[in-house]
């Protein structure tokens, strides 16, 4: 494992930049050379000065090897951060030894990598610190050069007082960790509840802009599709029943049926159907989700299992929507067989569908449902699809629209050695049924 690690998806925003450590270290350099300065040469109290600034160039020297090793804005793993600022405890507890030990008053900058572990790393990597960090104090209230003073009067404390400081130093590693992890996890959970609700809203507003996109393509297509079907039923009446072009041209009045179909789907995403045929029930919904691609080539099994009554819900385009794009994403990439399973109970309802095609791309797995995130290809798609890929809006629309309806997607797949992709939509069954009541459901056989 490298010392230092790119910031990749999903890591944990805490994390400290490699430039602040190495900034907060060349303060550190710049304060004890100045201190170390001051003291033996202003001062002219003695003190082994060779020896400090050897230990304060050491931090010099490991600040330039991280600059010209790793770039300054790479984050720090917590176990790497872990050891920085273990050696910047020890390394403070060499130049406290030279000076006095406890003694020197700056014993009081241990605290200084305390708080920081506090603030960036777990608890369990704070506490060696805090362990190190007691471990060294406690070494320098025994052993320890004399503290720079005047050599005609001596200055040596007494235990009670060094104790007292060890003390101070233990309570208040233990006050700062407390205090600064607390006030840095709530900062942290506030800004993730600030980035959930940026993609929320993100999401929403793609999602206004399509449906103001799909109503003008559907009032922009409603005259041509119009003529194009006068068009195609006067074709149909002239051909002879034997003429070779009948097929073609009937599939093609299919096909434009099709479209209109589609657009007038997109027109009432937002629009609820009144009434007591608003209500349908889950076998009802998945024929009506299949029912526009059952000759498209691949076998469409439908299976349903649970516990008596079987669940109903307001027809809601949406659903329809959702659950008709990813079938027939299904449907595109399958080699023969697509099964789409419903399964219930007192609590939920479940969804499944399932392929036996190439199942999705590696590359693009972790980010599905994203905007302009496509798992088609050109060279993968079937001959009876569009001769382009896609905008990568499909599976967008449809996670989000399943979403509003209270689901929840997942969408995997297969395990080895099976191949195919595998996609689950769940519904808390009070969501799933919600907005119907036990005296509307649908008089069906």
């Amino acid at each position: 494992m490298s010392l230092i690690t790119g910031s990749e998806p999903g890591a944990r925003a805490r994390r400290l930049r490699l430039d602040t450590l190495t900034g907060l270290r060349w303060m550190a350099v710049a304060g004890q050379s100045a201190a170390i300065f001051v003291t033996h040469f202003w001062l002219g109290f003695k003190l082994p000065v060779v020896i400090a600034f050897v230990v304060v160039a050491a931090s010099a020297w490991l600040n330039i090897g991280l600059r010209l090793r790793y770039p300054v804005t790479q984050r720090l793993e917590d176990g790497p951060a872990t050891y920085l600022l273990g050696y910047d405890i020890l390394q403070l507890s060499c130049l406290l030894y030279l000076t006095g030990g406890l003694q020197n008053p700056f014993a009081l900058l241990f605290l200084a990598p305390v708080m920081i572990a506090a603030v960036s790393l777990p608890i369990p990597r704070v506490a060696a610190l805090i362990v190190l960090m007691v471990m060294a104090a406690t070494f320098l209230a025994f052993f320890h050069l004399p503290l720079p003073w005047h050599e005609e009067t001596a200055l040596e404390m007494p235990f009670l007082y060094l104790a007292g400081v060890w003390l101070a130093l233990v309570l208040g590693a233990g006050f700062v960790t407390v205090y600064a992890s607390r006030v840095s996890s709530e900062a942290r959970l506030l800004a993730d509840a600030l980035t959930a609700t940026e993609l929320v809203l993100a999401r929403e507003q793609h999602l206004t802009q399509l449906d103001g996109i799909a109503a003008a393509v559907a009032h922009e297509l409603g005259t041509p599709l119009a003529t194009i079907t006068l068009v195609v039923k006067e074709i149909q009446k002239q051909l002879p029943p034997d003429n070779v072009m009948k097929e073609d041209i009937d599939l093609l009045a299919q096909e434009v049926q099709r479209c209109r179909t589609i657009l007038g789907k997109l027109s009432s995403l937002g629009n609820e159907t009144e009434g007591m045929w608003a209500s349908q029930t889950l076998l009802h919904l998945l024929e009506e989700v299949v029912e526009p691609v059952r000759n498209f080539g691949v076998e469409l099994d439908i299976k349903t299992q649970g516990e008596d009554p079987e669940p109903f819900c307001i027809r809601n385009p949406g659903i329809l929507y959702g659950l008709g794009n990813l079938t027939e994403n299904a449907v595109d990439f399958a080699k023969s067989k697509v099964t789409i399973s419903a399964e219930w109970s007192a609590g939920r309802v479940k969804i499944s569908i399932r392929d036996d095609g190439p199942g999705f791309s590696l590359d693009v797995l972790g980010r599905l449902g994203e905007p302009y995130v496509t798992t088609r290809a050109a060279s993968d798609r079937r001959a009876k699809s569009e001769e382009s890929p896609g905008l990568g809006l499909g599976l967008f629309v449809a996670k989000t629209l399943l979403e509003r309806s209270g689901a929840t997607m997942t969408m995997t797949n297969a395990p080895a050695p099976a191949l195919g992709a595998w996609i689950d939509v769940v519904w808390p069954r009070s969501e799933f049924e919600r907005d119907t009541h036990r005296d509307s459901r649908p008089l069906v056989a």
